[in-house]
């Protein structure tokens, strides 16, 4: 019995976001002297060369800037500490592997973008019942020049599920489930330059208003009348997390939220969204024992 009161204990008090333990563990660390210690030795020898290189004003103005200076990165030292402490109890609590920064396979379009990209943190196995994938913060980064030739780069983060769903690669080897931006009067133009890939038209009105939708050109467009069901259309478009979407590329599929997620609850989002897409994925390549060639009007 006190084993299992300890266990409900525990489950209270874990932190539930990246930050719930930032304030206690930067607290902490400005209690040791160590800390002080360290800041004063650095705040002391700016000062000393401040004052003696240009003047005592600006030693003083070297001493609190490094003192500043350093308590800062003490906090930046307890964020990460507290995100740290936060994945791990999150990848405890749910069965799951935590894994540092990485590779991930390029095996969709997101994840074949920029000129580097890594996965930060994984937290891979069981993301939904019955369905094995990984969730990834996952970062890609360009990098441009100005006119003077000075680089600089530009981060784009998401929020990622990945399964692998290959019995479904006979019937749908390419899906792109993307979230609308732009024009409307522009797509017939945007399309002409797809070249393989075709944009799907469904019957809902609402689903058209938040998503592009994308296969091949030689996608059995009955199989994917069937995929998107009734019911999977309300959900993507009552129940799927804010801004999400997918891609199904050769059997691997790729659903993504931008920015690092770093609660429980948006993780939970993403590998419960992520499940039901594959399950949705699986459930009609079952159904299924070859390309359709039922009439349209007998989908549904």
């Amino acid at each position: 019995m006190a084993t299992s009161e300890q266990a409900h204990a525990a489950a209270e008090t874990a932190p539930d976001d990246a930050n719930d333990l930032r304030g206690f563990h930067f607290k902490r660390l400005l209690r040791k002297p160590l800390t002080w210690i360290l800041i004063g030795i650095v705040a002391l020898i700016g000062a000393a060369a401040g004052a003696a290189f240009v003047g005592p004003a600006i030693g003083l103005a070297a001493l609190v800037g490094v003192v500043l200076a350093g308590v800062l990165i003490v906090f930046v030292i307890a964020d990460s500490m507290a995100a740290n402490a936060f994945f791990a109890t999150y990848a405890q609590q749910r069965g799951l592997a935590l894994g540092g920064k990485g590779p991930l396979p390029a095996a969709t379009p997101l994840l074949k973008k920029g000129d580097d990209r890594y996965a930060d943190r994984t937290l891979s196995g069981q993301i939904g019942e019955g369905i094995e994938g990984t969730l990834a913060l996952y970062t890609y980064e360009e990098e441009t020049r100005d006119s003077d030739g000075s680089k600089s780069t530009s981060y784009y983060r998401y929020t990622l599920g990945l399964v692998e769903v290959p019995d479904c690669v006979a019937h749908c080897p390419e899906l792109y489930c993307q979230r609308k931006f732009g024009l409307r009067s522009l797509e017939k133009f945007e399309d002409v330059f797809r070249g393989n890939k075709e944009r799907v038209k469904l019957e809902s009105e609402e689903l058209d208003k938040k998503y592009e939708i994308f296969a091949g050109k030689a996608q059995d467009a009955v199989w994917l009348r069937r995929l998107f069901a009734p019911t999977f259309i309300v959900w993507l478009n009552e129940q799927a997390p804010d801004k999400f979407a997918f891609e199904l590329v050769n059997g691997t599929l790729c659903c993504y939220v931008s920015g690092h997620k770093e609660n429980a609850a948006e993780l939970d989002g993403v590998a419960a969204a992520t499940a039901a897409v594959a399950e949705r994925l699986r459930e009609e390549a079952a159904q299924t024992s070859g390309p359709s060639e039922a009439a349209p009007s007998e989908a549904g």
